[in-house]
């Protein structure tokens, strides 16, 4: 349950923050929106660290595989993908399109067992109900 209010949160979060971005970036530009988004979110993880215990930085230096290190730059082009959707579609359907590339990624990803991720079978049921939130996005867009 507390993982399902979690996601729930996150959600949330994830569209308040895409139309925060998109107004700064209206006011400044796009680079200078996702930056400071990154920077700002550096100082909060800092904070953080230092409120919820020190682990050990020089731990990073062992991550392996080393292509795990660049969710950084992942999510630097997140927030630039983001804003830029929020822009030309407007936060409900640039949303929509969005969960919809999480859920057909995330099923690929556990399906095939990439990333270190435990592979899963593939199931139909599932298939379809990736299609059927596809059927779900045209709906929404059809004026």
């Amino acid at each position: 349950m507390w993982g399902f209010i979690i996601a729930l949160l996150s959600g949330a979060l994830m569209s308040i923050q895409g139309v925060f971005n998109t107004e700064v970036t209206k006011q400044t530009s796009i680079w200078v929106s996702a930056g400071f988004v990154q920077l700002t979110a550096f100082f909060t993880c800092v904070i953080m660290w230092l409120v919820t215990g020190r682990n050990e930085v020089g731990g990073l230096f062992q991550v392996q595989p080393w292509y795990m290190l660049t969710g950084g730059v992942i999510g630097a082009l997140i927030t630039y993908t983001v804003i830029k959707s929020v822009g030309t579609l407007g936060p409900a359907k640039s949303a929509l399109i969005i969960v919809i590339a999480q859920i057909i990624v995330a099923y690929g990803i556990e399906v095939f067992g990439l990333f270190g991720v435990d592979k899963v079978g593939f199931e139909w049921k599932k298939a379809l109900g990736a299609l059927v939130a596809i059927v779900g996005i045209v709906i929404f867009r059809w004026e």
